[in-house]
C-alpha cells in the first residue's frame, strides 16, 4: 500500500482551492417550501390531537425496548451520535483541519452558523410548546402540550441532521457530497428511531426534528454572504496584527540618552583636618626659588590634642556686702 499519496493529501495546500459555494437555487427553494409545509402540518396535527397523537401513544404503549431488549446496550451508545456536545467536537475537529488545509475559515463559520440557527429555532419551539415526554405523560391519549416539558421537536434528531449533514454541505466534489449525504441521512434516521425505541421521544417529535434539521441545511445558502463578510473581517484583523508585529520588529532601536556628567564633590574635611595648620608645599612661597628649603616651624599641637585649661579661682565677682551663711547659735541647755 502506497502511503505517499495519503500523506500528500494530508499536507497543507500551497494556495486556497477554488470551492464552489452552494446557492439558493430554484430546486432548493422548492425543497425548503415543501419541508416547511411538512413542519407546519406536524405542529397542527399535534395541537389538534389528531391521528398522529394516537400513533404516538400506540408506539409508546408497545414499548419497543421491551420487545427487543438485546438492542438496548448498543443503541444506548449509538444515540450519542445525536448529542450536541460530542458530535460538535468531532465535526469541529474535522472542519478545523479542513480550514487549515484550505486556508479558509468558511467550514468553521458555517458550522457555527448552523448550530446557532439550530439552537434558536428548535429551542424556541421546545420552550413554547412545552410538551412532556413519554416517560412523564400523565393522561393517555393527550398531546401533553404546555405542561413545562422540552421534548418537541426532538433535539437529538435535529442535531444529527445538522451536524452530520454539514459535512455533505461542505463537500468539495460531487462524489463526496453524494456519499456524505447518504451517510448523514442514515445516521439521522438511526438516531431518531433510537430515541423512539428507548422511549425518550414520541414519533411526532422525531418527525418534527427531521424537518427542523433539514430546514436549517436548506437555508444555509442564504447566510453565505454573511459568512463571507465574517471571514473577510477575521482575515483583515489578522493582517493588521501581523503588520504591527512587523513594524515593531523592523523599527530601529532608540538611541541611548546621554547622561550628564556630575562634577565630583571635593572630599569633606573632618574636624581634625580643620584644626591642623595648612602647610605650603616646597617652593611655592613667594620670594623663594624652587630649590630653597623653608625654615622649620615649631610644632603646634591640634586643638583636640591640647590639655583642657582649668581656670584658677572662681569667676564670680566678690560681694563685700554679702554676709556668710552661718547657722545661728543655739543656746545650750543647762
Amino acid at each position: 500500500m502506497r502511503t505517499d499519496r495519503i500523506f500528500a493529501r494530508l499536507d497543507r495546500e500551497p494556495e486556497p482551492p477554488k470551492i464552489e459555494i452552494p446557492r439558493m437555487s430554484r430546486h432548493r427553494v422548492v425543497l425548503f417550501g415543501a419541508t416547511m409545509a411538512f413542519y407546519l402540518a406536524i405542529v397542527v396535527a399535534v395541537l389538534g390531537s389528531s391521528w398522529l397523537v394516537e400513533l404516538d401513544w400506540k408506539v409508546m404503549l408497545y414499548r419497543p425496548y421491551e420487545q427487543w431488549p438485546q438492542l438496548h446496550a448498543f443503541l444506548d451508545y449509538f444515540v450519542v451520535l445525536g448529542q450536541r456536545g460530542p458530535t460538535a467536537v468531532m465535526v469541529m475537529a474535522w472542519l478545523g483541519w479542513r480550514s487549515w488545509r484550505q486556508h479558509t475559515l468558511r467550514p468553521l463559520l458555517t458550522l457555527g452558523a448552523a448550530l446557532l440557527l439550530l439552537n434558536m429555532t428548535v429551542g424556541s419551539v421546545k420552550l413554547g410548546l412545552g410538551r412532556l415526554g413519554p416517560h412523564y405523560a400523565t393522561q393517555i391519549g393527550s398531546a401533553e402540550l404546555f405542561a413545562g416539558g422540552d421534548i418537541f421537536p426532538s433535539g437529538h434528531t435535529a442535531n444529527a441532521v445538522v451536524t452530520w449533514g454539514i459535512l455533505a454541505y461542505l463537500a468539495t466534489t460531487p462524489r463526496a457530497r453524494r456519499w456524505l449525504s447518504v451517510i448523514s441521512a442514515m445516521v439521522a434516521l438511526g438516531v431518531g428511531a433510537t430515541t423512539v425505541y428507548l422511549g425518550t421521544h414520541w414519533v411526532s417529535d422525531v418527525l418534527l426534528g427531521w424537518a427542523a434539521g433539514l430546514l436549517i441545511l436548506l437555508a444555509l445558502p442564504w447566510f453565505e454572504p454573511l459568512i463571507a463578510r465574517a471571514e473577510a473581517f477575521v482575515f483583515a484583523v489578522r493582517e493588521k496584527v501581523r503588520e504591527r508585529r512587523r513594524s515593531r520588529a523592523s523599527a530601529p532601536a532608540p538611541a541611548p540618552v546621554p547622561v550628564p556628567a556630575v562634577p565630583a564633590m571635593p572630599p569633606q574635611r573632618g574636624h581634625e583636618e580643620d584644626d591642623a595648620p595648612v602647610r605650603e608645599p616646597v617652593g611655592v612661597a613667594s620670594g623663594r626659588g624652587p630649590g630653597r628649603p623653608l625654615p622649620a616651624r615649631p610644632y603646634q599641637p591640634a586643638r583636640s590634642e591640647r590639655p583642657p585649661v582649668v581656670p584658677a579661682g572662681t569667676r564670680r565677682p566678690p560681694h563685700t556686702e554679702r554676709t556668710p551663711r552661718t547657722a545661728p547659735a543655739r543656746p545650750l541647755g543647762g
